[in-house]
């Protein structure tokens, strides 16, 4: 049986961000902007989405001049259920918040 992880609170505004409009294709840096997720946070998360079949990628059709194409993300129909289920699945306790907690009367 696979296990399936509940995406980090990134990787899941990632997800939300592009179920918003399935069909329509993101650059990396519109969602950076968009979620103010940093670029080196940003980039492995698309990969690793891409890596797991969730999103689809190509290239930009039209060149401008001066620019390097850039990298367009959008989601696949197993992404679009992936994030579904993120989108409903309860948030994840992480290590640093689980460390800030403080039993009662400390």
């Amino acid at each position: 049986m696979t296990r399936v992880r509940r995406p980090s609170a990134q990787t899941a505004a990632v997800l939300q961000a592009l179920a918003a409009d399935p069909g329509r294709w993101r650059y990396g840096y519109d969602l950076c902007i968009q979620l103010g997720i940093r670029a080196g946070s940003m980039y492995p998360i698309l990969i690793r989405l891409a890596d797991r079949g969730l999103l689809e990628t190509g290239w930009e059709s039209q060149q401008v001049p001066g620019r390097p194409a850039r990298h367009l993300y959008r989601l696949t129909a197993a992404g679009r259920d992936y994030a579904a289920m993120a989108a409903v699945a309860p948030p994840r306790a992480t290590a640093a918040r689980r460390l800030r907690l403080r039993p009662e009367g400390a």
